[in-house]
């Protein structure tokens, strides 16, 4: 597995798998599919209320507990200092572990800078190993960064071929901080697994049109989580790094690109209540 090493000098498979929307009762059996798969490094959230189906997996896998790279991330109702420090340690509990090897800020409302303070502290406490935020435009990325201690090593946003986000990826080079896909499949939308370009594309390599889409994000350095509950489609997802796509097909890929969030606006007001009113 091909690893990203974060501004902290912390190794990241560049791979993982995502468990959002993995129901608390089948998350546990969709861990350990992937991790029979090959699959160590696993992101789940407080606000999917799946953490403990990971931590069961994990456990159970009989794998030593430092082969694998978890992350999750501090949901807006357990923003603020007090709240983040509490709600660190029910984490650790529910993933039945020492220590979480990234933790981000799930969403850029509420009290994030005490969110962070707290993050800082854990990390320095040996608690986290990595920490960075989540769904961070340019202009809040850029306030953040520039006032903590410790620079976010990763900011995880809508990353697929019609959101590709390559302006704030350059921005983000100037901390070192790295792009974290989630929704790397563009869950479907835009009739993405019938795309004539990615189709074309897949039968020059003879692989599908979801290891296209997964390969082109993997070139341009960015970390991946796509989820699924079918273990045979896992699989697929895994195997993205027998191949590699041409100067050619990364332009032509490229030009896909809408600039415009297809999944979730977070500028939309609407999103934005419904989102402040969500308890984890």
């Amino acid at each position: 597995m091909q690893a990203i090493t974060l501004n902290n000098g912390v190794e990241m498979p560049q791979l993982g798998y995502g468990v959002f929307q993995v129901s608390p009762d089948e998350c546990e059996r969709c861990v350990t599919d992937a991790i029979s798969v090959g699959y160590r490094s696993i992101d789940t959230a407080q606000a999917y209320a799946n953490e403990e189906g990971v931590g069961n997996a994990v456990r159970k896998s009989g794998i030593d507990r430092k082969e694998f790279f978890i992350t999750t991330k501090v949901w807006i109702s357990n923003a603020g200092y007090e709240k983040a420090k509490a709600s660190i340690d029910t984490s650790l509990r529910k993933l039945q572990t020492d220590y979480i090897d990234l933790l981000l800020i799930h969403q850029p409302f509420g009290d994030y800078y005490g969110t962070y303070r707290a993050m800082e502290e854990a990390y320095q406490a040996g608690k986290l190993r990595a920490i960075g935020i989540s769904n961070f435009g340019t202009d809040r990325y850029l306030d953040l960064a520039h006032f903590v201690t410790i620079k976010p090593a990763v900011n995880q946003v809508e990353t697929h071929i019609f959101t590709q986000q390559a302006e704030l990826q350059e921005i983000m080079k100037k901390y070192d901080t790295k792009l974290m896909s989630w929704g790397p499949l563009a869950e479907g939308k835009n009739d993405f697994f019938n795309h004539p370009t990615l189709k074309a594309i897949g039968e020059k390599y003879g692989k599908s049109v979801a290891q296209v889409a997964l390969r082109f994000l993997a070139q341009r350095g960015i970390i991946l989580i796509p989820k699924s509950v079918n273990k045979n489609r896992m699989a697929q997802n895994f195997s993205i790094f027998d191949f590699e796509l041409s100067d050619e097909d990364m332009a032509t890929l490229s030009a896909i690109d809408t600039r415009q969030p297809l999944i979730v606006d977070h500028r939309n007001p609407q999103f934005v209540e419904m989102v402040i009113g969500w308890k984890a």
